[in-house]
């Protein structure tokens, strides 16, 4: 299938950074983003989006663990579903451009084909199933529309050769292989894992030589360099 969609894993520390009785949603950074994605699409591009859960996943799943012990796969139903919230919040500021309903589970080859035939140019997917991040369905979903990379939009700029918050040596890396990336991070995915791209999806992408740019969300200047190609300041892996 020919190249067509830019698709992007969107943090969801991004949406919702925090909660609190002022709620937590980062209202000005949608709205910057829907203008954003909006000039871009006038340009003639099209869009998969996969937010993540946010704070919303982390609170909730911290609550069910003060009450209960709580499998893994209960604590990765949490996740999914706070995904499936922030998709639809996204799928609804982008209520004209997007397709009505949200990806919520692999498609099959006959249900891309059908989406692919749209006139949208915007699909919002959230998480499908335990056992994995949102980054892992941007992967499988670039793999099945075709496209050749996921831009990584969140609150961390690079990938670093050591975890920053705990080692104030640590460097950030420009390009990186995917063989050297999977050495960094954890061998497996386990439920509220925080790492810049997660190891299943790493592990997938490897497999089908896709490139992952990690970025900050929030420079959208920066955001639109590395939609069009050009130098971006963040971390290329491939």
């Amino acid at each position: 299938m020919k190249e067509r969609y830019i698709v992007i894993s969107l943090g969801g520390s991004l949406i919702v950074p925090h909660l609190s009785d002022e709620g937590g949603i980062n209202v000005q950074f949608l709205r910057k983003f829907r203008a954003f994605i909006l000039q871009q699409i006038q340009k003639g591009r099209y869009f998969i989006i996969v937010p993540g859960g946010g704070k919303t996943c982390r609170f909730y799943q911290q609550a069910g663990r003060k009450i209960v012990r709580m499998s893994n796969d209960d604590l990765d139903w949490i996740g999914i579903h706070s995904t499936r919230l922030n998709a639809q919040l996204l799928r609804t500021i982008f209520v004209k451009e997007a397709h009505l309903a949200v990806i919520d589970h692999d498609p099959s080859k006959k249900e891309v084909e059908q989406l692919h035939g749209t006139v949208k140019k915007v699909f919002i997917a959230s998480g499908w199933r335990p056992g994995q991040s949102t980054d892992h369905v941007a992967v499988r979903l670039a793999q099945k529309f075709g496209a050749r990379e996921v831009i990584n939009a969140s609150n961390i700029s690079f990938v670093f050769n050591k975890d920053p918050k705990k080692h104030k040596d640590a460097k950030s890396i420009r390009e990186i292989a995917w063989k050297e990336y999977r050495k960094l991070i954890p061998l497996k995915w386990t439920p509220g894992l925080s790492s810049p791209f997660d190891p299943v999806a790493a592990k997938l992408a490897e497999k089908i030589n896709l490139k992952v740019k990690i970025l900050r969300g929030e420079d959208l200047e920066n955001f639109k360099k590395a939609i069009e190609g050009k130098p971006f300041e963040g971390t290329l892996i491939s």
